[in-house]
């Protein structure tokens, strides 16, 4: 379990550095960029550490990397603390934990089968 933890941390920071942590204050100050929502479904419960793995491997979802990506559009600068596969009644999605730079922590909702935003 530590080490299924330590593995996604790991991908999460890794992901932060690929996607840029240098940025301007203007990216700061911005609200987040405007994202065309659909309904939110109930979220249904979420994956292991090692089914979201698999996931990955049998390639049903794209790679938390492409999710955190997405996120980091609409949240630009966001650190993503915790990246989750859970099951939702139209399918699976990503729920991205971000925090701001100005403290505040938003949750964000990836398609795990297309990458794009979901939902914020």
């Amino acid at each position: 379990m530590h080490h299924a933890l330590a593995m996604l941390l790991a991908v999460s920071a890794v992901a932060v550095i690929a996607t840029g942590a240098v940025g301007t204050l203007a990216e700061e100050t911005e609200g987040p960029a405007p994202v065309k929502t659909r309904p939110l479904g109930r979220i249904e419960g979420c994956l292991s550490p090692a089914d979201m793995r698999e996931s990955v491997a049998e390639k049903r979802v794209v790679p938390p990397l492409t999710a955190i990506r997405a996120a980091r559009n609409v949240y630009p600068r966001a650190e993503i603390q915790r990246a989750t596969l859970c099951k939702q009644e139209a399918g699976l999605v990503y729920v991205l934990t971000a925090l701001r730079r100005d403290g505040q922590f938003v949750r964000v909702m990836v398609d795990a089968q297309s990458g794009q935003v979901h939902g914020q």
